[in-house]
C-alpha cells in the first residue's frame, strides 16, 4: 500500500535496471519496506526542478545533503524515493538524479508536522551526509527529471485503498495483517474529508431540514453532478491503464477533478450547516469541522492546481509553454533568494 505500490514500483519498473528490481519490487509487494517520497523542499514552492538538496559522488557511494518537506509517512517509511541534484553547472531539469534513500541511517531526520486539523501525516526530513550506494541510482544519473515525471503522473491517480479481509476469523495471520493496516492507515485517516466527504452531504441536508432550501437544492445538485463526471473521467483512466497505458498527463485531469469536487463539497457542506461548521466535538459536527479544514491541502498535494492547469494546457491541449527566463540557464546561475545559487 502506500508510496511503495502507488509511487515508488511503477517508478523502478519503468526505469531502474535489473538489480534494483529484483531487490525492491517483491519487497515492495510484499509489505515488507515501506517507503515515502522525498520530492518537495521548502525553498523551491511549486517549482520542483528547482531543489537543491544535493548529492556529491565519495568513491562509490552518494553523500546526500539537503532538507525535504510534506513527506507524508517518512517518520516510518524503510526508504525514500529521493530527487537530488548532482550537476550545478547545467539547466535545473538536467542536473537531478533519483535514487534509493535508506531512510534508517545516521544522518537522515524526519520531523512530523502538526496540521491545523491537528493529524501529522506529513514530515520535515533533514538530510546530513547520509549515504547512497552506487546501485541505488534509479535510471541514470543528471535524467532523474524523466524519472520524476513517471513517479508524478502516478501520484495524480494514487490513492490509498484498504481491502478488509475476507474472512475475519482467519486466525493469527489475519489478526496481524488487520493491525499493521490499522496502524498504517492511521496515516491517511483524514483523507477522505480532504476529498470533501460528498457522501455526508445529502443526508445532513434531509436531518436538518435545509433539503427544502431551494439554493441548498441547487448546491447539492451541481455537487452530485460534478462528482458522478469525476467518477467517470477516473474509470475512463482506470481503463487506459489496465490496457497498459501509462497516466502521463491525463493524471493532472484527475488530479484537478479531487480539488474541485472537494471545494465545492465543503461550500455545500457550509450552506447546509452554517456556523456550526466552525464547532467540533459534542456541540457541533466534528466531521464536517474536519472537511473544512482540510480540503485545502487537496489542491496543493502532488502538485497545486496551477501546476494542473499548467500541464493540461501545455501537454493535452497543445498551448504555449508558460515563459520561463531560467529553464535554458545553468542552476549555479539562477538567481534565489536575492543571489545566485
Amino acid at each position: 500500500p502506500g508510496a511503495g505500490i502507488g509511487l515508488a514500483a511503477p517508478t523502478i519498473l519503468a526505469h531502474g535496471d535489473d538489480g534494483l528490481k529484483s531487490r525492491f519490487l517483491l519487497p515492495i509487494l510484499t509489505g515488507e519496506h515501506s517507503w515515502c517520497q522525498l520530492f518537495s523542499e521548502p525553498s523551491n514552492g511549486s517549482d520542483l526542478a528547482g531543489l537543491t538538496t544535493r548529492a556529491d559522488l565519495d568513491g562509490d557511494e552518494w553523500v546526500i545533503n539537503g532538507q525535504k518537506l510534506w513527506s507524508t509517512s517518512a517518520h516510518h517509511a524503510d526508504y525514500g524515493l529521493l530527487l537530488a541534484r548532482t550537476d550545478f553547472d547545467v539547466p535545473k531539469h538536467k542536473g537531478i538524479t533519483a535514487f534509493v534513500l535508506p531512510m534508517h541511517q545516521p544522518g537522515v531526520e524526519a520531523r512530523p508536522l502538526l496540521q491545523m486539523n491537528r493529524h501529522s501525516s506529513f514530515n520535515e526530513v533533514f538530510i546530513t551526509d547520509a549515504r547512497i550506494p552506487g546501485d541505488h541510482v534509479i535510471g541514470q544519473p543528471g535524467e532523474g527529471w524523466r524519472v520524476a515525471l513517471t513517479t508524478l503522473a502516478f501520484e495524480r491517480r494514487f490513492g490509498s485503498v484498504r481491502r478488509t479481509p475476507r474472512d475475519k476469523a482467519a486466525g493469527r495471520a489475519v489478526a496481524e495483517a488487520e493491525a499493521e493496516a490499522d496502524e498504517y492507515f492511521a496515516t491517511y485517516s483524514w483523507y477522505p474529508q480532504r476529498a470533501g466527504r460528498t457522501d455526508l452531504a445529502v443526508p445532513r441536508a434531509q436531518a436538518n431540514g435545509s433539503s427544502r432550501d431551494p439554493l441548498v437544492r441547487g448546491g447539492l445538485a451541481s455537487l452530485l453532478s460534478m462528482q458522478r463526471a469525476h467518477q467517470l473521467t477516473a474509470q475512463r483512466a482506470a481503463a487506459a491503464l489496465a490496457r497498459g497505458v501509462s497516466p502521463g498527463a491525463t493524471g493532472s485531469l484527475g488530479k484537478l477533478g479531487l480539488s474541485n469536487v472537494a471545494r465545492a463539497a465543503a461550500d455545500v457542506h457550509s450552506a447546509i450547516i452554517g456556523a456550526d461548521g466552525m464547532l467540533t466535538g459534542a456541540d457541533g459536527d466534528a466531521v464536517v469541522a474536519e472537511v473544512l479544514i482540510s480540503v485545502p491541502a487537496q489542491s496543493i498535494a502532488g502538485g497545486t492546481d496551477e501546476i494542473q492547469h499548467n500541464i493540461i494546457g501545455e501537454q493535452l491541449l497543445g498551448l504555449p509553454r508558460e515563459p520561463a527566463v531560467d529553464r535554458d540557464m545553468p542552476f549555479r546561475e539562477i538567481r534565489r533568494g536575492g543571489t545566485a545559487s
